[in-house]
């Protein structure tokens, strides 16, 4: 008998828990909604470009998604107008790869002609962006998702706003709308660029427990059969995630999986113990794939995260992390790195999700700095951790040593 068996008892379209599945509406972000519609309004009422805007806030909050569907909406109701006479291109690009505006711009014109510019000078490469918008309709929008991994570099926020003010273009309007995960990037921003960038700044907030029900709600009626699953399955997977980030795709993921478990199992209803096991095993997946890569001093750096957790003393400041670390190193007989380097690399671990970053003011005289905790579950973090291949030995004992 083959291993794969035909069998839908529990799911009637799975592809509705898909993260590349659109909603056909968003109420939960009616708010949101209606900020990011202001800003487009400007087409619509004087055929002028849209309000430059801002977008920020947690992954898994609708960002992306409140976009593309307010922006299908938008680009249709231009095109049906008889009274807008004007025509709107946009261009979604994320910019997870890039580290510069000038690896944005490249792949902006390489995503419009085909033709990658990188190697140029800057200049030049920015030249052959605005030639490229100007052959195309009379408003151009750049939907920038991810923007926050540009760091400091931030000359495209600033350029591509004013370069019809500039002079670079004369037959079109560029607007953009910048999306990022980072709640602090916008306070990153260079002066100039967040005067420019930041006509509009739309905040999603993470969803509550009731509006992450809701959600799931509209997703089981469709994804799956009907009496599928038990009577509490949706309130506690949007409970969980609630609790953790406050994420629509971390919910759907616990009901997709919970899903997917009690089909695999032979079971014709998914059950509250599906959906832990699914939080479970999807925590584990997260943290093995943030420890697989990881360096030695890396390692090093987040095993001192794990001792100073399970002596209770989080979030911790970097220099009492980096007095872990070095005692650390001691004990295994590993080389020590400079505290500004393991701040490199509490870093990359918030990242990637390891670890929790929080930014903390001490007042005029203290100023700002940073403390660090783990954002994972400890035990889950240190079984991972030792059965890695790039474990440290005997990690247990050292962590409660």
């Amino acid at each position: 008998m083959s291993r794969f068996q035909v069998s839908n008892e529990i799911f009637k379209d799975e592809s509705v828990l898909f993260e590349d599945w659109v909603p056909e509406d968003l109420p939960e972000r009616k708010r949101e909604l209606d900020a990011i519609e202001n800003a487009l309004n400007p087409v619509l009422r004087s055929g002028v470009a849209p309000h430059n805007t801002f977008i920020y806030g947690k992954t898994g909050q609708g960002k992306t998604a409140s976009i593309e569907y307010l922006l299908y909406e938008f680009t249709t109701a231009v095109e049906e107008s008889d009274e807008v006479n004007v025509g709107v291109d946009v261009i979604n690009y994320s910019c997870a790869q890039d580290t510069s505006s000038y690896t944005v711009v490249c792949n902006l014109v390489n995503k419009i002609t085909g033709h990658n510019p990188n190697g140029h000078p800057k200049k030049k490469v920015f030249e052959e962006l605005y030639s490229t918008i100007e052959e195309m309709d009379d408003i151009v929008i750049f939907v920038l998702d991810e923007i926050d991994t540009i760091g400091a570099d931030d000359e495209i926020l600033y350029e591509l706003p004013r370069a019809r003010a500039n002079g670079y273009l004369e037959d079109t309007w560029a607007s953009v709308i910048g999306i990022s995960n980072d709640f602090d990037f916008q306070g990153k921003l260079s002066p100039k660029t967040k005067d420019t960038l930041c006509e509009e700044e739309i905040h999603f907030k993470p969803y509550s427990a009731p509006q992450l029900r809701s959600i799931l709600q509209r997703r089981v009626e469709k994804a799956f059969h009907e009496d599928a699953l038990s009577e509490n399955v949706i309130p506690l997977a949007a409970a969980l995630a609630a609790q953790d980030k406050g994420s629509a795709r971390q919910a759907i993921r616990y009901l997709y999986k919970a899903g997917e478990l009690a089909s695999s199992d032979g079971s014709q209803l998914v059950t509250e113990q599906h959906v832990r096991d699914a939080e479970e095993l999807i925590e584990r997946q997260a943290i093995q794939k943030g420890i697989r890569d990881l360096t030695t001093q890396d390692t090093l750096t987040l095993v001192a995260v794990l001792s100073l957790e399970v002596d209770g003393d989080v979030p911790a400041r970097t220099r009492a992390v980096y007095s872990e670390y070095t005692d650390i190193c001691n004990v295994v007989d590993a080389d020590s790195i400079a505290m500004r380097r393991v701040r490199d690399h509490l870093q990359d671990l918030a990242m990637i999700g390891i670890i929790d970053e929080h930014e903390h003011d001490s007042g005029v005289r203290g100023g700002t700095h940073y403390r660090w905790g783990l954002a994972t579950d400890l035990g889950t973090t240190i079984e991972v951790l030792e059965q890695s291949p790039n474990r440290i030995k005997d990690i247990t004992p050292i962590i409660n040593q």
